[in-house]
């Protein structure tokens, strides 16, 4: 499983409203129905809650070690979007997050899957 205890965070630094925006290219897990592996792209945009407020931001050495965790994980694109969107949500409790995956195509179809945490604004 992935292991969320792999994510680390650090004070927001700063009380002005912040938009960050983080893209993982070379995202792998595993289909568990064939074993073969997916390929995607990971985007995590989230608004931090305010210093002031307790607000933190996740450690960019510890996010990329957590999306390692999924390399041999057999599961299915929805399950891996909503994983990420909960584990980051437990770590920073933003006020608002999305994550999309975008999934390389294999047989003609491609995915692109978005979990929200809050009210994210229109994008």
């Amino acid at each position: 499983m992935p292991d969320p205890t792999l994510l680390e965070a650090f004070p927001t630094p700063t009380d002005a409203p912040l938009v960050i925006e983080h893209v993982a290219e070379e995202f792998t897990s595993v289909c568990p129905k064939t074993g073969h592996p997916d390929f995607g792209e990971v985007t995590v945009l989230f608004q931090p809650r305010a210093a002031k407020d307790g607000g933190v931001c996740v450690e960019l050495k510890s996010l990329k070690i957590y999306f390692h965790s999924f390399r041999d994980e057999g599961i299915f694109y929805e399950a891996v979007t909503h994983q990420i969107r909960d584990d980051l949500n437990a770590l920073m409790k933003p006020t608002w997050m999305r994550i999309t995956t975008n999934w390389r195509g294999r047989g003609g179809i491609r995915s692109r899957i978005h979990a929200d945490a809050g009210t994210v604004p229109h994008q």
